[in-house]
C-alpha cells in the first residue's frame, strides 16, 4: 500500500517545480559573466538566479539538487537522493551530502556579499548522523550565516527530510575578498 504524500513534501515539490520552471526560461546552466554580476549584491545575484535571469551552476544538474530559496543570510537547496548517488554499501555517498551542504553554506554567505565582494570556502566540516537512501524522495540543506565580516564569514547548515529527520549538519569558514 502506498503511503500518502505529506503536506510538507507536497509543498517542497511545488516550490521545486516553480523554481525549475523559472530557471528553464533562463539561460540554463553556466557561469554568469562579469557584466551580469557588476554592481549586484550576492543576494541580488541569488534572487536573479531563482527567477531564471542568470545561469544556475552546472553542479546542480550533475548532483540532482537545486536552489529553492534565498533570503538575507540564508540559502536553501533541495535534492533528490537517487540510486546513482549510492556508495558500495547502498546508502547515499557522503560526498553528495557534503556537496549539498557546502552549496547551502556558501550561498548563504553569498547573500551577505555586497557588490564587488566574493568568498571562497576555507574550511568545511560535515557530520553525517543518519544514512540516506532513495526511499527519501527529497532532502533540504538549509544554510544560515552565523557571522559575515570583512575577511571571514561563518555559517551552519542542516540536511533534513520532509518529516523533519536530520541526516547531517555542517559548518563552514569562508574567506571574504575583493572580487576581480
Amino acid at each position: 500500500m502506498e503511503r500518502p504524500m505529506s503536506d510538507t513534501l507536497q509543498r517542497w515539490l511545488d516550490e521545486e517545480k516553480a523554481v525549475l520552471e523559472a530557471m528553464a526560461k533562463g539561460p540554463g546552466a553556466g557561469v554568469s559573466t562579469p557584466q551580469q554580476v557588476a554592481g549586484k549584491s550576492g543576494l541580488e545575484l541569488m534572487q536573479a538566479m531563482l527567477r531564471g535571469e542568470l545561469p544556475f551552476p552546472p553542479i546542480a544538474a550533475t548532483m540532482d539538487f537545486n536552489l529553492v530559496a534565498v533570503a538575507d543570510g540564508m540559502a536553501t537547496f533541495q535534492g533528490a537522493p537517487l540510486a546513482r548517488h549510492l556508495n558500495p554499501m547502498g546508502s547515499v555517498h557522503g560526498g553528495w551530502f557534503a556537496t549539498l551542504l557546502d552549496s547551502a553554506l556558501g550561498c548563504a554567505v553569498h547573500t551577505k556579499m555586497p557588490p564587488g565582494r566574493a568568498y571562497t570556502t576555507a574550511e568545511l566540516g560535515v557530520n553525517l548522523v543518519k544514512a540516506l537512501t532513495p526511499k527519501v524522495p527529497r532532502v533540504r540543506a538549509i544554510g544560515q550565516v552565523i557571522h559575515a565580516g570583512r575577511q571571514l564569514a561563518t555559517a551552519e547548515a542542516r540536511l533534513v527530510g520532509p518529516d523533519g529527520t536530520l541526516y547531517a549538519h555542517a559548518t563552514t569558514t569562508c574567506l571574504v575578498f575583493e572580487a576581480r
